[in-house]
């Protein structure tokens, strides 16, 4: 979604730093920024009643290409509507580094964090921008909730494991 929000590879090195911060950064204040040999692999989970910084992220958008805006605010619009009202940890980034890919690194992470979630009994909640990604999820218990996806972005999936 980030690639496809900034097509311009200077405009995305210049403004996903802020996206990131926006999504996850509050999981570095709250301790659930989790990462794995050396950062190969990273994920920034949000504890239940944190959200994203909603405006920065909208402050996000004065990179992103005008033609864009309209989609990209129903993509989120989209988004809000999918994520759950009730109590849950919230994964708004996960990635591994492409070249460690496929060795469980991803798997690990998300083994340690729904520990949490298991331990809160609370569900946990994740959009997935790549549809290569959505058997790991539901290897992990995640469910399919439905699709995000306006104009000519990229469909992101949004889904759900149930409180344990």
């Amino acid at each position: 979604m980030a690639r496809w929000s900034y097509p311009d590879p200077h405009l995305y090195l210049a403004h996903f730093p802020a996206v990131v911060r926006a999504m996850g950064g509050q999981g570095f204040a709250h301790g659930s920024a989790d990462h794995i040999d050396g950062c190969t692999g990273v994920a920034l989970w949000l504890p239940p009643g944190v959200a994203p910084d909603h405006a920065a992220l909208a402050g996000t958008m004065a990179g992103v290409p005008e033609r864009l805006h309209a989609e990209v605010s129903a993509v989120v619009e989209q988004m809000a509507q999918f994520h759950p009202a009730e109590p849950h940890w919230f994964l708004p980034l996960i990635g591994v580094d492409p070249t460690c890919q496929h060795r469980g690194y991803g798997s690990a992470l998300l083994r340690h964090a729904l520990r949490r979630c298991d331990e809160d009994h609370v569900p946990a909640y994740l959009e997935s921008s790549n549809p290569a990604n959505i058997p790991l999820y539901r290897r992990h218990g995640f469910d399919v909730l439905g699709t995000i996806q306006a104009g000519s972005s990229p469909p992101m999936t949004a889904m759900l494991r149930k409180a344990r």
